[in-house]
């Protein structure tokens, strides 16, 4: 499938990763001379570039800097930082840089029947992103709309956007990444969940981080949402250059005031999309509907809904659409139950506003907390969880930025420290054990690190598995 605006175009793509091959093929297939460009190199790049090389696209390993000569557009993965020398380069040459995102909005389909490409219900924020699009996806299902989450999540958005079979909406999650190399895009509504320091090192400080988030409401035709428990998300919202008749809409776990979404008595509800909102109210859902039914996940249900709503779902298909989601592995989930203990596996919670929400689920808690900090700073984290802190296990090479907060704002919980050096299987074991000799019956033993897992783990979906699978021996061996 050519297209005549790309057809022999030369196009550098950035980064041979998962978004990039996508891209090259892509890009390929539209016609245009491709040239992939990747820093790295050893066998993996090999031989992903060989596989490219043999359907036609050019690919430079160990050259991330150089931009070829007669160079029209570049297309970036998301994790190329926007100081990369391959971007100055560009900006002299007055060479365009586009991501994913954006290469996907510019190659939307008309709908059958509508002359309009399908509408975007876009999430952002530090935190929720994926939990929140995939019960926006479940929702739009239940509507009986052919829709996927994509973007930062399942499907990818260029694969989407190209589908043979179209799309009648889709539920997208975006980064800050992604929406950094996004100008043109403007979804139909979106949402920004919350806001905390990340990824600082990229953007390079946090007005910059929030700006490339708040580029999520620019263009909005329906709804802004935003955090009412985060002034933020709402300041975004009033920068935001929308449509006429977009409305600001929030979210929040209090009694909701007129054009926003809240809970009453136990029940979810909307106050925006309504007739007569200063009176009437639509019940959406009960706050058990929602799984698991912690303050954070409600939250999410929430702003899910709204983004529905907005799209002009009824109440019943959102109520139906919770109902049947269920999040993915290593958020909030519980592994087992042993000696009336039980065991939750937040190891997704890789940041300190992670961890806060999960933190804030249960009490009392048995935290093991640690790994990679990222340039994190733990004081307000333990100084808000300090009264349901029961103990603590720290692991991973940062702990002592933990054990200090933990020494200035609660000095009587007790700490035990996993032993330096271990890694894996055998380190969980010690961090499981450590963990059930300091809780007491009805206690709750939460990995939620609010650090990376790179120091002792593959990553935060191994370092999860592993507790789970410490808890099963744990429960097996009746230790």
């Amino acid at each position: 499938m050519t297209n005549p605006d790309f057809i022999d175009l030369p196009v550098v793509v950035a980064g041979l990763g998962v978004s990039g091959i996508s891209a090259a093929r892509v890009l390929h297939g539209l016609g245009a001379r491709v040239t992939v460009v990747d820093g790295g190199s050893g066998p993996g790049l090999t031989a992903r570039a060989a596989e490219l090389e043999a359907q036609g696209v050019t690919v430079r390993l160990g050259d991330g800097a150089s931009l070829p000569e007669g160079t029209r557009l570049i297309v970036t993965s998301p994790g190329w930082a926007p100081d990369s020398p391959l971007f100055a380069a560009a900006e002299a040459a007055g060479v365009p840089v586009w991501g994913d995102v954006e290469l996907a909005w510019r190659l939307r389909k008309p709908l059958p029947g509508t002359g309009e490409p399908a509408p975007w219900l876009a999430v952002t924020g530090t935190n929720g992103k994926t939990t929140t699009v995939q019960m926006l996806a479940s929702i739009l299902t239940a509507a009986g709309k052919r829709t996927a989450a994509v973007g930062n999540v399942g499907v990818s958005v260029l694969d989407a956007v190209l589908a043979e079979e179209p799309y009648d909406v889709l539920a997208v999650e975006l980064s800050s990444y992604q929406l950094h190399w996004a100008p043109s895009l403007r979804p139909y509504s979106a949402a920004v969940l919350n806001l905390a320091p990340d990824h600082l090192d990229w953007h390079g400080s946090m007005e910059a981080y929030a700006a490339d988030k708040g580029r999520i409401y620019e263009g909005n035709v329906v709804a802004c949402v935003y955090n009412l428990a985060d002034p933020a998300t709402e300041a975004l919202v009033m920068e935001a250059d929308v449509e006429e008749g977009c409305r600001a809409i929030g979210f929040g776990l209090g009694a909701p005031s007129p054009s926003n979404f809240g809970v009453v008595d136990g029940l979810l509800v909307d106050r925006a999309f309504v007739e007569d909102r200063a009176k009437n109210a639509a019940e959406l859902g009960a706050v058990e509907d929602v799984h698991p039914p912690a303050p954070h996940n409600i939250a999410n249900a929430l702003a899910a809904a709204a983004l529905a709503r907005a799209y002009g779902v009824e109440p019943k298909a959102v109520r139906e659409g919770l109902r049947a989601f269920r999040p993915d592995a290593h958020r909030i989930a519980e592994v087992g139950v042993v000696r009336e203990v039980t065991y939750i596996d937040d190891s997704k919670a890789t940041n300190t506003h992670a961890a806060a929400a999960s933190l804030a689920a249960y009490r009392p808690i048995v935290w093991i907390a640690g790994g990679l900090a990222k340039g994190a700073t733990f004081d307000d984290l333990v100084q808000g969880a300090a009264e349901r802190l029961r103990a603590v296990v720290l692991i991973g090479q940062d702990r002592a930025l933990i054990r200090e907060a933990l020494e200035r704002h609660a000095p009587d919980v007790p700490v035990i420290e996993a032993a330096e050096g271990q890694t894996g299987a055998v380190a969980m074991a010690e961090v499981v054990r450590a963990a059930a000799s300091l809780a007491r019956s009805g206690d709750t033993v939460l990995l939620a690190p609010a650090c990376a897992s790179m120091d002792m783990f593959t990553n935060y979906g191994e370092r999860g598995d592993l507790f789970a699978a410490a808890v099963r021996e744990l429960a097996d061996t009746g230790e």
